[in-house]
């Protein structure tokens, strides 16, 4: 009984601090203004790609498996955030060793080139961004809405493994609420992924 006791204690306690210091719904966009670099060589800033209805923010990186495994909804995604006037964005946080890992620049291009994206992939550098969100997972999103606003944040939908069984599809239903200006159901889920590869001090 003790150690069932320590166990849930130790569980509630990893469960509450994975949200501490995260980005509270309701609150503005930070550091809109840092200025970040794309794939494209080309430096944009989170207020550059913000739409009429929003901005959505995708931290996610090349190497983690949650990630591969969503891949193919990022486009859909993307597609379905522009119909919505959304501006759609991913950013790659993982600092700590970068190049060795294949989370550097040229690996970026490489997996963006694989899977077809046609979307902006931008480095955080130093994970100043990733810092400010208080995002811990790859992936991990963050939708604004045209007011700068956090209306959503956690994971993409319930099943990353297998996209045909995919009952509760919480970000598209999000996109599609802040397109048409109707309130969103569900605005918070636990984000499911990879840790962020922050850089050690």
């Amino acid at each position: 009984m003790i150690k069932y006791l320590k166990q849930t204690i130790i569980l509630t306690f990893i469960l509450s601090f994975s949200f501490a210091g995260e980005l509270e719904l309701g609150a503005s966009i930070p550091l809109g203004d840092i200025k970040m670099t794309d794939i494209s060589g080309k430096t944009v800033t989170l207020n550059d790609v913000k739409m009429e209805n929003g901005l959505l923010v995708n931290f996610s990186c090349n190497t983690c498996p949650w990630v591969i495994a969503w891949q193919d909804r990022y486009n859909s995604l993307s597609e379905a955030s522009n119909k919505n006037k959304i501006g759609f964005i991913t950013i790659n946080p993982n600092t700590k060793n970068r190049a060795k890992i294949g989370e550097g620049l040229d690996d970026m291009r490489e997996f963006s080139k694989k899977y077809g994206h046609d979307f902006l992939y931008t480095v955080d550098k130093g994970a100043k961004l990733a810092t400010a969100f208080g995002a811990t997972k790859t992936p991990h999103i963050y939708l604004f809405d045209g007011k700068g606003k956090l209306v959503y944040r956690g994971a993409i939908d319930d099943n990353a493994r297998k996209p045909k069984k995919v009952k509760k599809t919480y970000l598209m239903d999000a996109i599609q609420a802040v397109g048409n200006g109707q309130t969103i159901t569900v605005a918070e889920t636990r984000a499911l992924g990879c840790g962020i590869k922050f850089a050690e001090k």
